[in-house]
């Protein structure tokens, strides 16, 4: 089965979600499906998903709340693994969680012991890698999001964006291949989560990561990302592969320009079209 999506209409609209030499890409999902077993019979929450990343992208994951996006990102990042399909990172095929991998969840989860600092350094310590050799890059990534005022401070002491700050140093710490963010900004306010679009899209600059982002707001998936995977009702599959036509460095005056909004409004039909075949199947 190949993964060619409907005929593009736009010239931002790609035909297909894969690449014509997959064993050259960076991260490969191969007709990837996840079914768990329960009490009331088997669920599907993810079908024949298959794309391919480029080193170096930003990716990011959106559909209808429900349609199996964080699974999927669970079994890219090795926390679960697929009951179909194939997932491999530059090769080599996902296993479990690897050490050259980030993640950021939607809760900071910083240890509130522990400094500002001392929980970006957390990872390294827990894979007993020598502090030393990482504090250089700890420092500056604390510089590079605004937190090296704030380095001893206790997690209690920050606001909420400012943890989640903390969170995506500590992401980034052991220079990660591969880094997975997982509705990062979900529960900030308004405010927060505009400044929290335009940190990220800076710091991108400078990081140069490959990054999976999963997120319900479509405006912050088209700003931050290289491509826009929409995801249809469960059972997923991906439907529509965008590649974001504007150039970084990213300013906030792109989010006024009328193809940003008439790319938002595309993807945001092709979620409400996954709403309505789910209620339609429900019927």
């Amino acid at each position: 089965m190949d993964s060619t999506l409907d005929t593009p209409t736009h010239p931002w609209l790609l035909p297909r979600s894969t690449a014509p030499d997959r064993e050259r890409c960076y991260l490969t999902v191969q007709q990837v499906g996840k079914t768990y077993a329960t009490r009331n019979g088997d669920v599907h929450a993810v079908e024949r998903a298959d794309f391919d990343i480029d080193e170096g992208d930003f990716v990011s994951l959106v559909g209808p709340s429900g349609c199996g996006k964080s699974t999927l990102m669970s079994m890219i990042g090795g926390l679960e693994l697929p009951t179909a399909g194939r997932i491999a990172v530059d090769g080599r095929a996902v296993d479990g969680p690897r050490r050259d991998f980030g993640y950021v969840f939607q809760d900071a989860t910083l240890l509130p012991w522990k400094s500002v600092l001392e929980n970006v350094l957390f990872p390294i310590r827990t894979q007993k890698r020598v502090l030393a050799d990482h504090l250089p890059e700890a420092e500056r990534l604390l510089k590079l999001t605004g937190l090296w005022d704030f380095r001893d401070k206790r997690p209690a002491e920050l606001s909420g964006g400012m943890r989640q700050r903390v969170a995506i140093c500590r992401g980034l710490v052991n220079d990660p291949r591969l880094l997975m963010m997982d509705e990062p900004f979900s529960a900030l306010d308004a405010i927060t989560r505009d400044d929290m679009n335009l940190m990220l899209a800076q710091l991108w600059d400078q990081v140069h990561k490959t990054a999976v982002f999963i997120t319900h707001s479509i405006r912050e998936a088209v700003f931050l990302s290289d491509r826009v995977l929409v995801m249809n009702a469960r059972p997923s599959r991906i439907v529509a592969d965008i590649r974001v036509p504007f150039e970084r460095p990213r300013r906030a005056q792109m989010q006024e320009h009328p193809l940003f909004n008439e790319i938002c409004a595309f993807v945001r039909e092709k979620i409400h079209e996954a709403h309505d075949s789910r209620r339609a199947d429900a019927r």
